[in-house]
């Protein structure tokens, strides 16, 4: 009898043992298999929108935003509509097809907010009119912006290097100021966008063979953005392609968004 009680524990040992190893082993298995996908397209004139699907497959879950993150993802909206409303009344001024193509993905850049906003259930998700602003200052810089853009074509480009370095400047510091996931996948990529935007209008300046100068980010800082490439982003790990966090005792192994365990050893 003891003979066979202790051979039954024995094989029910060997059992858990090989349940165990398999799970490890499709854990890591899944991890090899994982999705990765860039959430930026860009194009060979520098135009960069983003990839909402791709965005929000991986999107994680975190914490609910506070106060501070919340105003900064709705500063970065409207900036986003500055730009968008005064590159869209450029594009009907000039006929040029740089405001036409990048006013389209600053609506893209604004849409990727709304996504964000939505997802943590913000209901501030309206846009509003086209060069309507509750923002009285807001007002005022676009209604100055548009002025002063409206008087020759390279003052044209300026005003879309300025709205460019502009928005460089505010993605920094709200990066600098969040720790939220989400939101640091979407404000590096709006700043890659906003740096190749800004490489683009400097092509058109350096055609015409005009220098500018920057205001809201250092000499050296334009320099250094400009003489380099366009950016094309980092690769993100799509949602149900390993997103899940293991809980439990041990180390989860991140698998198919799944929970680990706690039983396999990293």
């Amino acid at each position: 009898m003891k003979t066979s009680m202790k051979s039954l524990v024995i094989s029910s040992l060997m059992v858990a043992s090989l349940l165990v190893a398999s799970s490890c082993q499709k854990d890591d298995m899944n991890a090899k298999n994982a999705q990765y996908a860039s959430v930026l397209a860009v194009s060979a004139d520098g135009t960069t929108s983003v990839i909402e699907a791709n965005l929000k497959s991986a999107l994680i879950e975190t914490t609910a935003l506070t106060d501070s993150e919340l105003a900064s993802l709705l500063k970065m909206k409207e900036e986003e509509k500055l730009a968008r409303d005064v590159y869209s009344v450029l594009s009907q001024k000039w006929g040029n097809q740089v405001f036409l193509n990048i006013s389209a993905a600053e609506n893209n850049h604004l849409n990727a907010i709304l996504l964000i906003l939505a997802n943590y259930g913000s209901t501030d998700i309206s846009i509003g009119e086209a060069g309507i602003f509750a923002d009285a200052a807001v007002q005022e810089l676009y209604n100055e912006l548009v002025a002063k853009a409206s008087v020759s074509i390279e003052e044209a480009y300026k005003t879309g290097s300025l709205i460019e370095e502009m928005d460089i400047k505010d993605l920094i510091e709200a990066l600098n100021t969040t720790t939220n996931e989400n939101m640091t996948l979407l404000f590096d990529n709006l700043l890659k966008g906003s740096r190749n935007h800004l490489r683009a209008f400097n092509r058109h300046l350096t055609t015409l063979g005009l220098v500018y100068t920057p205001i809201y980010i250092s000499q050296s800082d334009y320099d250094l953005i400009v003489s380099a490439s366009m950016e094309k982003g980092n690769q993100y790990r799509m949602k149900g392609q390993g997103n899940g966090k293991g809980q439990g005792n041990g180390k989860g192994k991140k698998g198919q968004g799944n929970k680990g365990n706690g039983s396999c050893k990293n």
